[in-house]
């Protein structure tokens, strides 16, 4: 590993990981998604691509069109990732505008509002 680079193929106190972390770059699975729009880290998103439907590619396209995200495909995480990298690090406006787009994606009383719509049904 590089000097100031870290990683790791699975995370289990993943907060610290977002906390520490400059950029993120992610999968991009709904969960994952969810976090990183609470998190407001810029992002690059290496879509699954074996996920059913290509759903991960769709889930991160979702982001990227409201240049909330950058996302490179899995084939050409070799010759991309690093440039993409160091570009954002060197462009401060981009880094934020990522930043404040994502955090408008977040959703931080999801959980209020699914127990409110259950407690709806049960009464």
């Amino acid at each position: 590993e590089q000097q100031g680079v870290w990683t790791n193929a699975f995370i289990t106190k993943v907060e610290y990981a977002y906390a520490a972390a400059d950029i993120v770059v992610s999968r991009a699975g709904a969960m994952a998604i969810a976090e990183l729009c609470v998190v407001g880290k810029p992002v690059i998103f290496v879509p699954y691509p074996l996920a059913a439907e290509d759903h991960q590619m769709a889930n991160a396209m979702a982001l990227v069109k409201k240049n909330a995200a950058l996302v490179i495909k899995d084939s050409e995480v070799k010759s991309k990732l690093i440039e993409t990298i160091l570009q954002l690090l060197k462009n401060d406006s981009l880094a934020l505008e990522l930043r404040k787009n994502i955090l408008k994606l977040s959703n931080t009383t999801a959980n209020e509002k699914i127990a409110e719509e259950i407690l709806k049904h049960i009464k």
